[in-house]
């Protein structure tokens, strides 16, 4: 492309008085003749720097093709103008943007042969411009929805399901929309926004080939594109999801994270974005989306392992006004706050004939994590008011087996939710360790202090009272 220099003339009347000629030409079937003409005078124009007038040829030219319906010469056309020597890149971009507008009438009367052919066109003419960097993205957007279509709908001569995908992906993921500063902002959000849908669609292509395959064989899947929608994610400003015109890529951004922090059973995660989904005004307004968003909440926050964070979100989702109204939601979530045990078949005869019809436990997966949740509470509760206790106990309050207990006990000590030590000969669980003489001295000194606190406190007391009933005598 040329780099922009003066205007050495103007061929304005020039232009005016071919066009009318050229058109003519057409019209009678001479457009070979009317292009020879337009190329001619084009040259002209480009060489002398005359941007709008060459604009206008270079439109004319490609406008005659097109309304020959002769997507050859169409073709043909766009590709030599878009390489003349010292084109402006004006002319270019005014062209690939005529083109572009054309697209879904040719893909509707001309069929979708003709369309593929400009759409490929357009994509060589736009490759390694950063000036027409957004109009190849639209067209390769157009030309991923193409294959995507082809994966939901094969015909006999189309590629399979899985290839059809990956070309889809392929298309858009080559793309960093992120850093064109010629597209707008929500445009660029719903381009990243479609390539981790599509990434996610893969993804579960991959992993449900390999989902019947043995342990050995399971190499693979759709990991790879998990982790590009993870990485994409990132791309999206959560700051710009929260005007009120940008809720339907909000809600859309959502939810496509909830399937990918699903996929790495991310429980929180998924707590937290439901969090956000309750939080938009247009879900909140509707009473039935609002439940449904804010079950999913109390779901996935008592499904996700106790550490800080989680906690946090357990007692301000209790202390939530909205929570009250869903009776059984409150009970289990106040069921985690409390400190006291929670019985693993009384939990299961109280919720299960509900929570087992929702979408959310009607896996088996997560009906056995919330067990897991539930004696992982129970053993927490156990640690704070004992500081012994034998493992034949432990083992009936938890309702386990003494393998499955041990197991418990292991796991939450190595992720340091509690400190115990199990005397398997002896059979005993100890839940505080051994104290040091400086942490005897240490707590003895506090309680001492706290002590003389006290006292200072009540002499004082006794003083004022001692003042206030002298001053009554007086």
């Amino acid at each position: 492309m040329a780099d922009p220099k003066k205007q050495e003339k103007d061929f304005t009347p020039e232009v005016d008085a071919l066009l009318p000629i050229t058109t003519s030409l057409a019209q009678s079937g001479k457009l070979t003749e009317a292009l020879d003409k337009l190329f001619v005078l084009e040259k002209q124009t480009r060489n002398a720097s005359d941007l709008p007038s060459t604009t206008r040829l270079a439109k004319s030219a490609v406008e005659q093709c097109y309304t020959a319906r002769d997507y050859s010469q169409l073709n043909s056309t766009v590709s030599i103008l878009s390489k003349k020597h010292g084109q402006l890149k004006g002319v270019v971009q005014a062209i690939v943007e005529q083109s572009m507008g054309w697209l879904p009438e040719i893909k509707e009367k001309d069929g979708l042969e003709k369309w593929l052919e400009l759409v490929e066109t357009l994509r060589v003419v736009t490759e390694g411009k950063i000036f027409l960097e957004t109009p190849r993205a639209r067209v390769s957007l157009a030309l991923a929805h193409h294959h995507e279509s082809l994966s939901k709908t094969p015909t006999p001569t189309s590629p399979p399901v899985k290839e059809s995908l990956q070309t889809a992906c392929d298309l858009l993921t080559d793309l960093q929309v992120e850093t064109y500063s010629s597209m707008e902002r929500r445009e660029k959000t719903e381009f990243i926004l479609e390539q981790m849908r599509l990434l996610v669609a893969l993804a579960r292509i991959k992993d449900a080939e390999v989902a019947g395959k043995e342990a050995k064989d399971k190499l693979g899947g759709g990991e790879p594109e998990w982790v590009k929608a993870r990485v994409n994610g990132r791309k999206v400003n959560e700051t710009f999801l929260k005007e009120k015109v940008n809720e339907d890529l909000k809600l859309k951004f959502y939810d496509l994270m909830i399937q990918q922090a699903l996929q790495q059973s991310a429980y929180l995660d998924v707590a937290k974005y439901y969090e956000k989904v309750w939080d938009t005004p247009s879900i909140k307004e509707d009473e039935s989306k609002g439940r449904a968003a804010l079950e999913h909440i109390v779901y996935y926050v008592v499904l996700a392992p106790h550490n800080n964070e989680q906690s946090d979100m357990l007692h301000h989702l209790f202390v939530n006004p909205a929570l009250v109204k869903l009776e059984i939601h409150y009970n289990l979530v106040k069921c985690f706050v409390t400190r006291e045990l929670m019985r693993w078949p009384g939990i299961e005869s109280i919720y299960g004939p509900f929570l087992r019809t929702t979408p959310v436990f009607s896996s088996d997966k997560q009906w056995e994590d919330l067990h897991t949740r539930v004696i992982e509470h129970n053993i927490r509760v156990v640690s704070q008011y004992y500081t012994r206790i034998t493992l034949a106990r432990l083992t009936t309050l938890l309702d386990l087996t003494r393998e499955q207990t041990e197991e418990t006990l292991a796991r939450l000590v190595v992720s340091s939710t509690i400190w115990a030590r199990v005397d398997r000969p002896s059979g005993i669980v100890n839940f505080r360790s051994k104290r040091s003489a400086e942490d005897v001295m240490n707590d003895w000194s506090s309680d001492m202090q706290k002590l003389l606190g006290l006292v200072e406190k009540t002499w004082m007391g006794m003083n004022a009272a001692q003042a206030a009933q002298s001053r009554v005598k007086a």
